[in-house]
């Protein structure tokens, strides 16, 4: 989210992208970078298997995690790490059979499934495990083991069935989770809440270098590996990058607790880029290696399924989630496909760079996608997880004040391609789903905000940071100005922590999740303010 300035001109940055498109990839790069994203894939590089038992130290240290629930199916992942802040994680170039387990109690005393899986070199012995033949909507306990070493136990939950008829749902929504700018105290809260999914909305790490006292953690009992104090740009860069972050207890206990939806923003790859240009000049080959390095890495670090491995600097994160008939989930991504920043992703007033028709945040394919998923939707709320502001956001108090050219304001001919479609499709209850600010919003959308009284179209809950910006404030400086030139912003805090929302049949309710610092560990939560919207009437109350 950090304001970005081009480097270059636009003009430069068009003959770039005409120079190489995306999918050019691999005729521009060179030999070693094609033979790191084809040929290095599972069964072509190393044969040799190591028995478990030969591993001397602990491999779990990185936690389970589960994601992307179906009614019959959930995705089950660990990574063996003995050693994550090394290169290698302490493992010798070759594969490890792993045992996995699902069970209906945590004793595992009633198995549900069973069955082994190998973790490949290749992948840095990740694991992921698509757990399938599973009862809708259950509770269920997993586990791996490898040798001797049995995992920490992770609790999951299935996806109702197809049609199934549910009073209410709750989830989280989370974001923007900067290492360096404290600790994640949010996620031991989030990880005791009763929910029955998690939904992250972007920048899991950030690529920022991490000092040897962690940046604002401050530690006085370990120094990192001077490693970490640089950016990532290499595919070990990234991989030893979500080693520090999933280090991290907090973390690993809400991951442990509940099923995870991922999307990504900009800083698992780099700060505030766009499709294929970088946010600063490196020439465009260069940075498509660093986004194929970024998105093999993140895979192999997430809970996804088997169709969102990357093919290099490509991969297909944006999907579609069913909740019985109360809840669809169209999961964006607003990164790979946009159209550069206009303006040089400066902010800026509305005009004929940012206003061009032809710009888009999603790309064609993707629009068509949503749109049609919501014809076919008979969901009671249609929601839409996704990364930047979507609603108008007046930064100024001018007669035409300047927007960010980094959210939808920038793209306002593809907001009104999508508002469009969401009203052609007969969508009667969408809500989108925001992160990346770094502070908690709540929004009416509207087609029209310069006329008072304008139709409501839907709602925007905006999560803060679980530690970005670190402490934060409850009115930041820009608290009056904003409110007072977006009446449709119906709230604003800038603290830290998430939000939880509870859909139900006859409305959805936010309450938004604060912890004073983060800076400081071990900070209580509490609920800053809690919002209201009804069923078929969109609009937030507060309550």
């Amino acid at each position: 989210m950090t304001p970005a300035h081009r480097t270059h001109s636009p003009e430069l940055r068009a003959a770039a992208a005409r120079r190489l498109g995306r999918r050019g990839f691999f005729t521009v790069t060179s030999a070693a970078a094609a033979l790191a994203f084809t040929v290095n894939m599972p069964g072509t590089a190393h044969a040799a298997t190591v028995n478990g038992r030969k591993i001397t130290e602990e491999p779990f240290t990185l936690g389970v995690a589960s994601g992307d629930p179906q009614p019959d199916s959930v995705v089950l992942w660990t990574r063996l790490a003995p050693k994550p802040y090394e290169p290698g994680s302490g493992l010798p170039q070759a594969r490890v059979q792993v045992q996995w387990e699902v069970a209906h109690d945590a004793a595992f005393t009633r198995i549900a499934k069973r069955g082994a899986v190998t973790a490949f070199p290749e992948f840095n012995h990740s694991v992921h495990v698509e757990a399938v033949g599973l009862e809708a909507d259950r509770v269920y306990y997993y586990r791996f083991r490898t040798g001797t070493w049995i995992s920490p136990t992770g609790r999951t939950r299935t996806a109702p069935a197809p049609g199934a008829v549910l009073s209410e749902l709750k989830l989280a929504a989370v974001s923007c989770q900067a290492y360096h700018d404290g600790y994640f105290t949010a996620y031991k809260h989030l990880a005791g809440e009763d929910l029955d999914v998690v939904l992250h909305l972007g920048d899991y790490l950030y690529e920022y270098a991490v000092n040897s006292a962690g940046g604002a953690r401050n530690y006085s009992d370990r120094v990192l590996p001077a490693h970490f104090n640089r950016e990532t740009v290499t595919l070990e860069d990234y991989r030893l990058r979500y080693g520090l972050y999933k280090s991290d207890p907090d973390l690993q206990a809400a991951h442990a607790a509940h099923p995870f939806v991922l999307t990504w923003d900009d800083h698992e790859t780099e700060n505030n880029y766009a499709d294929g240009t970088p946010e600063n000049g490196v020439p465009p080959e260069e940075f498509l290696l660093r986004r194929a390095s970024a998105y093999r890495a993140y895979w192999e670090n997430q809970p996804l399924r088997a169709p969102q491995q990357p093919s290099g600097p490509d991969m297909q994160l944006y999907r579609r989630l069913h909740f019985g008939q109360l809840a669809q989930f169209d999961v964006l991504d607003t990164r790979q496909y946009r159209s550069d920043q206009a303006y040089g992703d400066r902010a800026h007033i509305p005009g004929p760079e940012s206003e061009d028709p032809s710009r888009t945040m999603t790309g064609a394919q993707q629009e068509r996608w949503l749109i049609d998923g919501w014809r076919a939707s008979t969901a009671v709320w249609n929601v839409v997880p996704q990364q930047v502001n979507f609603s108008q956001r007046k930064l100024d108090l001018n007669e035409v004040a300047v927007v960010s050219m980094d959210a939808w304001d920038g793209y306002p001919a593809s907001r009104d391609r999508i508002l469009d479609g969401a009203e052609s499709a007969g969508v009667r209850n969408l809500m989108v789903l925001t992160g990346d600010v770094h502070v908690a919003y709540a929004y009416d959308i509207k087609r029209d905000y310069e006329t008072p009284g304008a139709k409501v179209v839907g709602t925007e809950i905006v999560a803060t940071s679980i530690t970005s910006g670190k402490d934060g404030a409850d009115r930041p400086a820009t608290w009056d100005t904003y409110t007072r030139a977006n009446p449709h912003m119906k709230f604003y805090n800038g603290r830290r922590g998430y939000v939880t929302i509870t859909l139900g049949e006859q409305q959805a309710r936010a309450d938004f999740r604060t912890v004073a610092a983060v800076t400081t560990p071990g900070a209580p939560v509490s609920t800053t303010a809690s919002f209201v919207t009804e069923a078929g009437n969109p609009g937030l109350e507060q309550v």
